[in-house]
């Protein structure tokens, strides 16, 4: 009887089965948590308004007119930073709190001839949460521009300024927008700015509406000449500069190759930029065969080398 009741729980198993392990155990791990997933996204490249060269005007009191600022554009989409090419910026938490959802348009700077020293902080993989030590504490984003207000630029003014008061934020603020009756004005202002190692200058259609890519509504008016410009090559230094960087060879978006030797610090002489990097250059027209005149090294541009590698 004993052995006949075993037989029988025998059978019993190998009808059951064991039990289902599938049904104990958790989600599949290719199921992720949904905000991690958006998390590690990468952000849509923004569709931004870009400004043409001053052309002069016949009635300047038809424009808004701010300072052009040595930062770093920055695109606040309503949750997060991001460059121009479409590259997250890592900034702490605490910086962007109580930010609107309305996308703003910008400039991260902070201060004059600091724009080696906001590069450094902003194109850190991970920013420093621990506000008393963070770089970014000494940051702000400079607001000016509202992309998809449907208002004029006069309008958008308005509305930026109304933001500020709304949101209590000592990390975001707003480019001074002025307003000047003559040209000779305008051209005090300019000297003034460059004297005190501003960038130049910006006008702002009032009457003008946000469009993506070259707007002529906006104009960059500068003392000097700038372009940027890729190292595609590194020259030996001669002289006091043995052992050194002589100059970099760089390559245009048009293809053309040239070389520039002058406008580094001994810094950069002895940690000149890496090849690939996008540089900024200054120079004074252009040769007949379109190689810029007297070309001088201004500054690391770009900061989309140095997030690319952090991008999914």
């Amino acid at each position: 009887m004993k052995k006949y009741s075993l037989l029988i729980l025998f059978t019993l198993i190998l009808i059951i089965g064991p039990p289902v392990k599938a049904q104990q155990e958790p989600p599949n791990n290719r199921q992720k948590n949904p905000q991690q997933n958006q998390q590690q996204k990468k952000p849509s490249k923004p569709k931004l308004q870009h400004a043409i060269s001053y052309r002069k005007v016949a009635d300047i009191s038809q424009y808004f007119v701010s300072e052009k600022l040595d930062g770093v554009r920055g695109y606040w989409d309503g949750k997060q930073l991001i460059t121009r090419q479409g590259n997250l910026i890592n900034s702490p938490t605490w910086f962007t709190q109580y930010w609107p959802t309305q996308p703003m348009d910008g400039e991260l700077w902070i201060a004059r001839s600091q724009f080696q020293s906001l590069l450094s902080c902003v194109s850190k993989q991970q920013a420093e949460e621990n506000q008393t030590i963070s770089c970014w504490r000494n940051i702000r984003f400079m607001m000016f521009d509202l992309p998809n207000h449907p208002g004029d630029f006069s309008k958008r003014v308005k509305k930026m300024r109304a933001l500020l008061t709304q949101i209590q934020s000592p990390y975001l603020a707003m480019i001074s927008q002025v307003r000047f009756y003559s040209l000779s004005a305008l051209e005090d202002k300019l000297n003034d700015v460059v004297t005190t190692q501003g960038e130049g200058l910006m006008l702002h259609l009032a009457s003008g509406h946000y469009k993506i890519g070259r707007n002529s509504a906006l104009m960059k008016l500068k003392k000097n000449q700038d372009a940027e410009a890729t190292v595609i090559a590194h020259t030996k230094g001669k002289g006091k500069y043995q052992g050194q960087l002589g100059a970099i060879e760089v390559k245009l978006a048009n293809g053309v190759v040239f070389k520039i030797g002058s406008g580094f610090s001994d810094y950069q002489r002895a940690n000149p930029p890496e090849i690939g990097t996008t540089i900024t250059f200054k120079y004074n027209g252009l040769t007949q065969a379109g190689i810029p005149r007297f070309a001088r090294f201004w500054r690391i541009k770009t900061i989309e080398r140095q997030t690319r590698k952090a991008s999914p």
